[in-house]
């Protein structure tokens, strides 16, 4: 665990540690890149790109097209309620297992519960686990410089939200995230294209507007969700403990209450794997964590502040 010891220190102190070289993103091709166009791709991110591009126009193209020629957009209960579904455990696999789990070691999951969660994830849209681990550890080692992977206070409120993910370049798994270069992550990295392609088409076998709701509209609703933390949630005082980082209690039902939105206490320490800090501030991330813990499936919980408190 000695390669998250950075993780575990302060935004301050972290901050503090680096050098300030050229105003671009850490491993990004060219300086600035927020001043390019919309269409410029890192190398190597033409199919993030198309990817996201395919998603908004498949939704809007659904949208517009069913109801034109007779079809009727509502797909039934069982339908809605399992797109719902699928939306709360994709999220649950990205908080609790990406995020407070994988990313910054705040619960350790048995391989049964870490592998399921890490399923739900990959149908949600939140891609590789070692990707996705090392670009969240790049952001925290940098958080709010010029270095930052998804700051806001550089390329603003888009980049923050959705250009970075094409543009700014990925963080090497190498160096951010060595303890996931095993067999099983390699193996869920090689599953990405056909849990993707379930994920979309997965709903045609009943019907096109099952498909469009637990294929589109549902990834579309689980994508602007997550990106709402790097923009909605870093637009506050950069100065403050924790960054630019805020908790936006508006934004819990758009998280189903996952607890992702209490983004300042996230930051003030990271490693806490309980994100709501009080009884109003809901946090169904970890209640999950609890559960499974009741159930033998997570261990070594760490709450730092409870510690020290």
């Amino acid at each position: 665990m000695q390669n998250l010891n950075v993780l575990e220190a302060s935004v301050p102190q972290v901050a503090a540690t680096l050098t300030k070289k050229s105003p671009r993103p850490r491993h990004s091709a060219v300086a600035e890149p927020w001043k390019r166009s919309w269409f410029y791709c890192a190398p190597g991110e033409i199919s993030t790109f198309g990817w996201l591009v395919l998603l908004h126009a498949a939704a809007l193209t659904g949208l517009v097209l069913v109801p034109s020629l007779g079809g009727s957009l509502w797909p039934g209960w069982p339908v809605a309620i399992s797109a719902v579904a699928l939306t709360i455990l994709g999220g649950l696999g990205t908080t609790v297992c990406y995020h407070r789990s994988l990313t910054h070691g705040g619960v350790q999951l048995r391989p049964f519960a870490e592998n399921v969660l890490i399923f739900f994830a990959m149908l949600n849209g939140s891609g590789k686990p070692s990707t996705w681990v090392a670009n969240h550890r790049l952001h925290h080692s940098s958080s709010d410089t010029d270095e930052d992977i998804s700051s806001p206070m550089q390329g603003g409120f888009w980049w923050a939200h959705l250009r970075w993910l094409w543009q700014a370049g990925q963080a090497p798994v190498a160096r951010y995230a060595p303890d996931l270069e095993r067999p099983i992550y390699r193996f869920w990295g090689a599953m990405q294209v056909p849990i993707l392609a379930l994920s979309f088409f997965g709903g045609l076998y009943f019907g096109v507007a099952a498909c469009l709701w637990l294929g589109p509209l549902r990834l579309l609703w689980a994508l602007h969700a997550q990106c709402t933390i790097n923009s909605v949630c870093h637009f506050g005082d950069s100065k403050a403990i924790g960054g630019s980082s805020k908790n936006v209690w508006w934004l819990a039902p758009l998280h189903f209450l996952q607890g992702e939105n209490w983004h300042r206490n996230h930051h003030e320490e990271p490693t806490d794997a309980r994100l709501g800090q009080s009884k109003i501030q809901l946090d169904l991330g970890w209640w999950s964590i609890m559960a499974l813990k009741f159930c033998g499936l997570a261990a070594r919980i760490r709450r730092p502040r409870a510690t020290s408190s």
